[in-house]
């Protein structure tokens, strides 16, 4: 599968610093029904985004001016634990999220972000903290996140190095899934079925 290349993306930040939010409440189970991915996007948050009567919650920060349509998310630590549902970055990515920056991510949820197209950025608790603070004053919330060089532009021209797997980077830069990737080295594959049949004839 296509994805969508990330390589400077810039955007409005939004801070969501709980600790341990799971994939149910980033995507509640009533919205894994459905037969194809469409629609999610509703679903991202809602028992947070959304009143008992289904008005938006004006006081979550997504539903906010300054960060609606939000391209990136500040997140608390072990963001994405609980189920594996790849639902919960299907949502995300549909809402638009381009990246999530956090000092630490579930490693299923992590796996599933990769091979989604959406970036994920782990840096220490208090470089997540200082971001946080700056992105909440709404005139300061728009950032920047070059993958090439592996850096977050911040209002004020600030810069926040992180670090990225060369492997993740490479799939991401050049918008690839798992199975994209793979294929990158079909003259390798191809070659070492060759050599391995040559010198193994009986399986023929």
């Amino acid at each position: 599968m296509s994805l969508q290349p990330f390589t400077h993306v810039s955007g409005q930040a939004a801070a969501l610093l709980a600790a341990n939010v799971d994939t149910d409440v980033i995507m509640p189970k009533q919205f894994l029904k459905g037969i194809d991915r469409q629609g999610l996007d509703r679903g991202v948050f809602f028992d947070l985004r959304f009143l008992a009567d289904g008005t938006p919650n004006p006081a979550f920060v997504l539903n906010q001016p300054a960060w609606q349509g939000a391209s990136f998310l500040l997140v608390g630590a072990n963001f994405g634990c609980g189920s594996s549902r790849e639902h919960a970055v299907w949502g995300l990515q549909q809402m638009g999220i381009r990246a999530l920056i956090g000092s630490s991510f579930a490693g299923i949820f992590y796996d599933n972000c990769q091979r989604n197209g959406v970036l994920l950025i782990t840096l220490e608790e208090a470089q997540v903290q200082q971001i946080a603070q700056l992105v909440s004053q709404p005139d300061r919330a728009r950032i920047s996140i070059d993958l090439e060089a592996q850096q977050i532009g911040l209002a004020g021209g600030s810069v926040i190095d992180f670090q990225i797997d060369t492997l993740r980077k490479t799939a991401l830069l050049l918008g690839l899934d798992a199975i994209g990737s793979t294929l990158q080295r079909r003259e390798q594959i191809k070659a070492f079925e060759r050599e391995h049949l040559a010198a193994n004839p009986w399986l023929n």
